[in-house]
């Protein structure tokens, strides 16, 4: 009896990761106009973001119904294997609430956790579960005990390169939008207690940096024991590049490579191109 993981698309895990790496994706539905795609599955992040900048209206997401994670529960669980499933923040989707619904046809083989977190803070609590999977240790009970202990000490920060997207969300004013393009200033946010939240804000890219490097070191540093990582979204990773070159002192002398990611349709949404992000876990 094996252990499966299972994870849904707003982790930005594709299929073709996914069936390398041997774990279970179960895509997100992402609609522009009347196209709806699956994400990840016939939609890549590259495709998400070039529909994106071309189209003049927001796409919309759809959370994984109850249906979907009891089909994908069912095959795993009628072959013998026990399941662990991550999910998006049940604060950001109800794809979590969906997921738990479902595990209750599957008493004590299928584990639900609530990853309170998205994009890369999901990747590296999945990269994580993945480890302890590999170890061969712990069971699948005690592995979802451990994520849920574990996944209070990820922190996920990010500076957007524009506002745009999130005026036409209807997140901010039209006002705001247009001052803060004005003047350059790059906000700040965070993922906390499963919520996307503004911590501060920036004038230039380069301030922008310095102050996520600032807000690093203010949440205890990076335990480089676990897993991290970084992120970028849209068609080029030149500000990520950028990034990495302004924040050197902390990786310099812990790492000789950062693993990167392109952040893909549930986050990207929202932020739009030309926005970077670390996650990782705190040492405190």
């Amino acid at each position: 009896m094996a252990i499966k993981l299972v994870v849904d698309s707003a982790s930005d895990v594709d299929s073709i990761e996914a069936e390398k790496r041997g774990v279970v994706l179960v895509p997100m539905e992402v609609r522009f106009d009347e196209e709806v795609y699956l994400d990840g599955i016939n939609l890549s992040h590259r495709e998400f973001f070039e529909k994106l900048i071309e189209s003049n209206e927001l796409p919309k997401t759809s959370q994984i119904n109850q249906y979907t994670f009891e089909e994908t529960f069912e095959k795993i669980v009628s072959g013998g294997d026990q399941v662990i499933a991550l999910t998006l923040s049940s604060k950001l989707s109800g794809t979590c609430h969906s997921a738990e619904k479902a595990a209750k046809k599957f008493a004590g083989k299928v584990f639900v956790v609530d990853s309170l977190n998205a994009c890369i803070g999901e990747r590296i609590l999945l990269e994580y579960a993945l480890k302890l999977i590999a170890e061969n240790k712990l069971s699948a009970s005690e592995i979802a005990d451990k994520l849920n202990q574990k996944k209070k000490n990820i922190q996920v920060l990010g500076v957007l390169g524009t506002l745009k997207y999130l005026k036409k969300g209807g997140r901010i004013s039209s006002v705001v939008a247009f001052t803060g393009e004005a003047f350059s200033i790059k906000p700040v946010i965070s993922i906390i207690d499963g919520e996307v939240k503004l911590v501060g804000k920036a004038i230039g890219s380069k301030k922008g940096n310095n102050l996520l490097n600032q807000l690093v070191e203010k949440c205890g540093g990076i335990d480089f024991k676990m897993p991290y990582c970084v992120g970028y979204s849209g068609l080029s990773d030149d500000v990520l590049q950028k990034y990495l070159e302004d924040s050197h002192n902390l990786w310099e002398n812990e790492t000789n490579q950062v693993p990167s990611f392109m952040i893909g349709s549930t986050i990207g949404t929202h932020i739009g191109p030309g926005a970077i992000a670390v996650a990782f876990f705190s040492k405190n």
